[in-house]
């Protein structure tokens, strides 16, 4: 039961991200640009915080960090800017999907063994990303921006795969990409409000920081199965948040696309020799 209520509050944090991002930026409450500053500047901190106190400061050695960081940025940046018009479900499942496909195509450019379902798996999530990426007048550079997040946070997670400790390699991975992001930040000033900051940070502090060192903690609890299976939930989650809070009422091709890209991404997930993802 403890471990199904950490599940549960984990996959809540991660559908909160999105509500969050589109209840600062897609309201004009702070600059997309800010708001993805504010988030990795706050994250950074609290999962440094929670490094110190764990067993002090680790440092998980150069391997990853590069492939790291540039994932984390491209995915931040990208997360915030589509936000601008994209309703928090339809973000969240672009970009579930994009990053599936993307460790799909990662794990077959190294030359692993791909097992079948995994490819038909890769198919249906490719179809349902087409229908929920079919022109929509006008929202094809949302939609591209949240399809690049989806490839940064896909890198970001092939670049994590074999590290022994996650938690200070996600730690440092937003520690090393803060400078970058603050001299991005300069060279593009952005505008503010108190509400804009607040939900940046919270998202950066506690949906992401503290979201990610939870994950983290159940994973092992879990296999990688049922990891990816929870993970599913999700897009779910961030489309009845933007219902509830913003009145984002997805409409019957976001429930088809939805369909085709978990049922994809469950189909690769469920079954013998379960690889993570």
């Amino acid at each position: 039961m403890r471990l199904f209520a950490m599940t549960c509050v984990a996959m809540l944090a991660f559908a909160a991200n999105s509500v969050l991002n589109r209840m600062a930026v897609g309201a004009g409450a702070i600059d997309p640009v800010v708001f993805a500053v504010l988030r990795l500047g706050s994250g950074a901190v609290v999962l440094a915080v929670l490094l110190v106190l764990r067993r002090g400061v680790v440092w998980p050695g150069w391997h990853g960090r590069g492939p790291g960081v540039a994932g984390l940025l491209i995915y931040l940046f990208g997360f915030s800017v589509a936000y601008l018009s994209l309703d928090a479900g339809t973000g969240a499942l672009i970009l579930f999907g994009v990053v599936q496909v993307t460790m799909f195509a990662g794990a077959w450019a190294a030359g692993e063994v791909v097992p079948r379902r995994r490819v038909l798996g890769a198919l249906l999530a490719l179809i349902g990303l087409a229908v929920l990426l079919a022109p929509q007048g006008g929202a094809v550079v949302p939609q591209v921006a949240m399809a690049v997040a989806g490839v940064g946070w896909g890198i970001y997670s092939l670049a994590g795969r074999g590290q022994g400790d996650a938690l200070a390699a996600t730690a440092w991975n937003f520690i090393l990409a803060v400078p970058v992001a603050a001299l991005l930040v300069l060279a593009l000033p952005g505008h503010w409000t108190a509400w804009g900051v607040g939900l940046a940070m919270l998202s950066g502090g506690v949906t992401s920081g503290l979201g990610y060192a939870l994950w983290y903690a159940v994973v092992p609890g879990l296999g990688a199965a049922r990891a990816a299976v929870a993970q599913l939930t999700v897009p779910v989650i961030a489309a009845a948040g933007g219902a509830v809070l913003m009145a984002e009422l997805p409409g019957p091709g976001f429930w088809l696309a939805s369909v085709l890209v978990l049922g994809g991404v469950a189909v690769a997930s469920v079954g013998p020799r379960v690889t993570a993802v």
